[in-house]
């Protein structure tokens, strides 16, 4: 009986699970017929996106053309296109690979027929998911409504048709009916609540700087094991899981080096690629730790066929938001993974490592106090 009621349940669940066609232009090479692989490797990742938000991606469709349409982003030939997917693969959705405009928006929304979303707003909606701390909160509710309130043209055709679903966690249907003027309102309430949390931050900060205990702070790109390595060093017990944007409040503990060193170690919320501009302003006072670091640790997944994309996305935000001349020791983690670990980069500041299993602890440690000391 337990058994039928589970088959059941899943059914159910099975039912009401959104089912998106993912879309996109590649404007790199439109003389071209095949789909370029850096197009392809940002739909696999925003497969992924979609996966962690509790949907299913039933479909894929890319149109190689010299520049994205203003109207449609597409070209009318291709949502014709797009119209007879979504009728053929059952689809209650599609997502567009960039941020739409508000027109685009507006303008797909009405030809289709049908609940059409973009990237920012699927990552916007796993933040409202996994944000637990009252700042992560503030900080994704900010985010979502500055992107909303620049979707407020045509709010009936466009917002209202949401329905549940992918982008509507967070401050909830009804903020999406209010005026531009209540939701400026909103976003100043929450600039003030935020300035609180930064003024308690410098507090905290001042102390760290009076005990003189230098900083190391956690980057890298999502899911490539930085929440799984400050367990293994700090026993912190937070989550690790094998999902994208998994852990999103900020995490220090103290860890004792060696009997010459004691350092706080801070994660830090992981970046990806297109990160919406809205969210990397709302999440300052998170991100800001990183102007204060002593010394950064770029995790990275080794075993990513990413891997070197996702190296210079970490960099060029490291680069926006670090401290100039901050040092960084690149962590090259899950290195086990590979067959053959000599394709990674040899030198003092790159360090191939396992954070689940802890191989590579020792090395990094020492690689840490030397920077740190200078030795």
């Amino acid at each position: 009986m337990a058994d039928r009621k589970s088959t059941i349940y899943d059914l159910e669940a099975e039912k009401i699970k959104e089912k998106i066609i993912i879309f996109a232009a590649d404007t790199g090479g439109y003389t071209q017929k095949e789909v370029s692989l850096e197009i392809q490797a940002s739909l696999d990742e925003l497969t992924e996106l979609i996966d962690t938000a509790g949907a299913e991606v039933v479909g894929r469709l890319v149109q190689n053309r010299d520049r994205i349409a203003n109207d449609l982003y597409l070209g009318r030939g291709k949502v014709e296109e797009l119209r007879e997917m979504i009728y053929e693969l059952g689809a209650t959705g599609v997502c567009c690979d960039d941020e739409l405009s508000p027109a685009q928006l507006m303008n797909l929304q009405d030809a289709l027929d049908i609940k059409v979303m973009d990237r920012t707003m699927v990552i916007l909606d796993i933040f409202a998911a996994h944000a637990g701390s009252y700042e992560g909160k503030l900080q994704v509710e900010m985010a979502q409504l500055k992107y909303r309130s620049q979707r407020l043209l045509g709010q009936g055709l466009v917002l209202s048709r949401l329905a549940g679903g992918i982008g509507t966690r967070g401050p909830g249907e009804s903020k999406l009916e209010t005026d531009r003027r209540h939701i400026r309102d909103r976003i100043t309430r929450l600039r003030a609540e935020l300035d609180e949390v930064r003024k308690v931050r410098g507090v905290q900060r001042e102390r760290r700087l009076k005990n003189a205990i230098p900083v190391v702070a956690l980057v890298g790109y999502t899911n490539a094991g930085k929440s799984t390595l400050l367990n293994q060093l700090t026993d912190a017990g937070i989550p690790a899981n094998d999902r994208l944007f998994d852990t999103l409040d900020t995490t220090t503990r103290r860890l004792r080096v060696s009997d010459h060193l004691e350092i706080l170690l801070s994660d830090t919320v992981g970046f990806i690629s297109k990160l919406p501009h809205d969210l990397i302003e709302a999440f300052k006072a998170t991100m800001e730790e990183l102007q204060y670091a002593d010394l950064l640790l770029h995790v990275i997944d080794a075993s990513d066929p990413e891997r070197e994309t996702h190296i210079q996305v970490v960099d060029r935000l490291i680069e926006k938001l670090a401290k100039p001349g901050v040092p960084v020791l690149r962590c090259y983690n899950k290195a086990d993974l590979l067959d053959d670990i000599s394709v990674l980069p040899i030198g003092e500041k790159n360090i191939p490592m396992c954070a689940r299993s802890g191989i590579g602890m020792d090395e990094l440690l020492t690689r840490i106090e030397e920077t740190l000391l200078g030795q």
